[in-house]
């Protein structure tokens, strides 16, 4: 009963202080307390919330992490999961409404907010293109590619295909680094110069190539490769 009083006691207390001062006023395994919160009711959740903090590193890694690497921390069973990559998917949506029906040139740090927010952390490359209509309003995020560790096979008629499928004006291409470096490779603008050339002979734009990471982000345009 004692154990039971004082782990209600401390969840008060949680969830008092993330009201009163919002998240800044917590540790990030007190977040990760607080998340857990939702899928055990009574277990004691700050050992499971540090255990996941020595394995992955950060708040973000953790609801980052995919499923088969969360079920490998002791005490993290389904319904846990579930929140955590609840909490992920709220996070990308958030950041997605953000940008959606809005000319993303003049709202460009959230469009890299939401860049990052969406692949930054995830283990293998994936390639994908970010459709605007003549307002430069986004009208399509679509995944081209996934491929390995550190590489993405793109092809650059798919690409401006579907842009005329979509009646885009313009297109921002968007591919992550598992690495942590956001530089580009030979690879990486010999291609995106290739989707330029394919695209402009069709009359569709191509604003951008932003690269992220963990580390930070590139864009081809402050390059000059665009």
């Amino acid at each position: 009963m004692s154990s039971a009083s004082d782990h209600s006691g401390h969840r008060k207390r949680l969830r008092d202080r993330f009201l009163k001062a919002g998240s800044n006023a917590l540790a990030d395994y007190e977040m990760l307390e607080l998340v857990l919160f939702q899928a055990q009711t009574r277990r004691d959740m700050k050992p499971i919330a540090k255990a996941l903090m020595k394995r992955f590193g950060s708040f973000a890694d953790v609801i980052s992490a995919a499923p088969a690497e969360l079920a490998e921390v002791d005490g993290i069973g389904d319904s846990a999961i579930t929140v955590l990559k609840t909490v992920q998917a709220a996070a990308q949506r958030l950041v997605r409404d953000e940008i959606m029906d809005k000319p993303v040139i003049s709202n460009w740090q959230r469009l890299i907010d939401y860049c990052r927010a969406s692949m930054a952390r995830n283990k293998i490359e994936s390639f994908r293109v970010l459709y605007l209509n003549h307002r430069n309003e986004l009208i399509a995020d679509e995944e081209q590619q996934t491929g390995t560790i550190d590489h993405t096979p793109v092809y650059p008629r798919e690409v401006v295909k579907r842009g005329l499928e979509l009646h885009a004006s313009a297109m921002i291409l968007v591919h992550n680094h598992p690495s942590g470096d956001p530089s580009p490779s030979k690879a990486d603008i010999t291609m995106t110069r290739e989707v330029r050339e394919a695209a402009e002979k069709l009359g569709i734009e191509l604003h951008d190539h932003i690269i992220v990471s963990k580390s930070g982000n590139t864009s081809f345009r402050d390059l000059g490769v665009l």
